[in-house]
């Protein structure tokens, strides 16, 4: 994936509500029909980070299986990188759309 834009589709899951690190893989998964994989080495430096940032906060919660787990959610400071951030995201592949199929001339 391209620089960022991992961080991005965090914060848009969590846009959804909050969830633990294996429901916001799955999400990503699931949302793009598994053409995106998330591997756990890139997810949990990405959701640290975006952490450190103040872009999303964490809590323990108990998911379905009882077992304890760290839970993620959006804050109002990570809404705003996430509109710069999808815009820029969708001004690039406007213009990549442009070269891979130039209008008709």
């Amino acid at each position: 994936m391209l620089q960022g834009t991992l961080d991005m589709l965090i914060l848009k899951t969590l846009l959804l509500g909050a969830a633990h690190g294996h429901a916001i893989a799955h999400a990503i998964e699931r949302g793009s029909n598994e053409i995106l994989q998330v591997e756990p080495g890139s997810l949990y430096p990405a959701l640290y980070r975006l952490e450190d940032r103040g872009w999303i906060a964490c809590f323990w919660g108990t998911p379905e299986n009882n077992r304890k787990a760290k839970y993620y959610r959006l804050t109002p400071a990570g809404r705003k990188p996430l509109a710069i951030e999808t815009t820029r995201w969708e001004r690039l592949v406007s213009g990549i759309s442009r070269i891979l199929r130039p209008a008709a001339e």
